[in-house]
């Protein structure tokens, strides 16, 4: 696919299945963007919460802004509502961790898991909305799931120590990215010339 074809507004009534499988590029990007992120976090595990925050920051800007994109660029607008849901909320994430990079581990604590509990639900409802167009949808639901028992414990134990944290957000992104990158090979195979 050439990148004027990935920029360009799809047709009206462009069947969601159909929109995904043309970007299905932009889901592997944004699992790849995850695996890395986890894998830096796992790598450097003695990072100070500051560091922690900017990668944490920029992974959720990066995240969002390329959810954006591919919705933009991969269906009618009330088809990939999801996307641009779980965009918005990554940019603002983001934005918010620039902002404030002091913030206590707490508060860093609370806004990984709202995100994360926001970002599954709105996954797991797109997923459903694809049961009737896609096969092995469940791949989206469990990484619904996942975000949303993530975000769960987070929010549930935000006294954890920041190395316990740095583990648990890098083991979440780790899994998160792969669920996505099987997600887009798998919507790869509806993609027509």
């Amino acid at each position: 696919m050439r990148s004027s074809q990935l920029m360009q507004f799809p047709q009206a009534g462009e069947p969601i299945l159909q929109a995904l499988a043309q970007r299905w590029r932009l889901i592997l990007l944004r699992g790849l963007i995850a695996i890395a992120f986890g894998g830096l976090a796992l790598a450097w595990p003695g990072v100070t919460l500051l560091t922690l925050v900017l990668l944490y920051g920029a992974f959720a800007f990066a995240d969002g802004a390329i959810a954006i994109v591919a919705a933009v660029s991969g269906g009618q607008s009330g088809s990939t509502w999801w996307l641009v849901l779980v965009g918005i909320l990554g940019i603002l994430a983001g934005i918010a961790t620039f902002v404030v990079p002091g913030m206590t581990a707490v508060v860093l604590v609370l806004l990984i898991g709202a995100w994360a509990i926001a970002h599954g639900i709105v996954e797991i409802v797109a997923a459903i909305q694809l049961r009737k167009d896609i096969d092995n949808e469940w791949l989206l639901i469990v990484a619904g799931v996942l975000s949303v028992g993530f975000g769960v414990f987070v929010i549930a134990a935000p006294g954890a120590g920041a190395l316990a944290l740095i583990w648990a957000i890098a083991v979440y992104a780790i899994v998160f990215g792969a669920l996505l990158v099987a997600f887009s090979l798998r919507l790869r195979k509806h993609q027509t010339a």
